[in-house]
This record gives C-alpha cells, structure tokens and sequence, in this order.
C-alpha cells in the first residue's frame, strides 16, 4: 500500500497555518471572555 505524501505536503502548511491561528485567537477571546466575567462579578 502506497502512500501519497503529496496530499501531506500539500496540507502539513495548511494546517500548521490554521492551528497558528486559532491559537492567537483563542488566546485573545480567552482573554476577552475572561475581562468580561471579572467586570460582571
């Protein structure tokens, strides 16, 4: 059974791109959620 690195090669970036991504967003909207309950409570 082959494997077709291509499909790896072509989506390793794409993901890694995404992941990056979602991690500064995420860090922020944490932040940004966490601002809002502090000023609520």
């Amino acid at each position: 059974m082959d494997i077709d690195f291509r499909v790896a090669v072509v989506l390793a970036p794409v993901l890694v791109a995404a992941g990056w991504a979602a991690f500064n967003i995420g860090a922020a909207a944490l932040q940004q959620l966490q601002n809002f309950l502090n000023k609520e409570a």
